[in-house]
């Protein structure tokens, strides 16, 4: 198991193979899945799998999120290529309620920006959200992305925002 990044607060690492209902289980919670596209309960156990599958090709893959201090589980992040714009990487996270506005969203997104950053010769690391999710729009911003022009993914608009490699 690869640990990813640790702090006081958090670690973000591979996940294990007997954790597949904590991945699965995160999207039970309807306010948790509220701007996610739609997916059954079979198709997040087949993205567990992939995860699973990608921790022996390379850099980019989903982990785990835990709190440092209790192991409690927090949600799940991504570093992945970006379909939308080749030679750009994206990162994601969804996080469980109890630990919205902890400043939790921030420590992820800063951690896998340097993670790419660092281990890639990416020039650009991107994200996106719900045109409507205000609160992962700010939690970017306080990470130093900068919104650009929305785009259109499976036929639904998307904020976009993008962060360049440091000089």
């Amino acid at each position: 198991m690869r640990i990813i990044y640790q702090s006081k607060t958090i670690i973000i690492r591979e996940f294990l193979p007997a954790e597949v209902g904590l991945f699965t289980g995160l999207f039970e919670d309807e306010a948790v899945t509220r701007y996610l596209p739609p997916r059954s309960p079979e198709q997040y156990i087949g993205l567990f799998n992939i995860a699973l599958e990608d921790y022996g090709k390379g850099l980019l893959s989903r982990w785990g999120i835990f709190n440092a201090t209790n192991d409690d589980f927090i949600g799940i992040c991504l570093g992945r290529d970006f379909v939308e714009v080749p030679g750009q990487l994206e990162i994601g996270y969804v996080l469980s309620q109890a630990y919205w506005g902890k400043n939790v969203g921030t420590e992820v997104c800063l951690a896998l920006k340097h993670y790419l950053f660092d281990h890639t010769e990416v020039k650009e690391v991107v994200a996106v959200t719900a045109p409507d999710n205000i609160g992962s729009q700010k939690v970017l911003e306080k990470s130093g992305f900068k919104r650009a022009e929305n785009l259109v993914r499976e036929g639904d608009e998307i904020a976009y925002f993008i962060v360049q490699r440091p000089a």
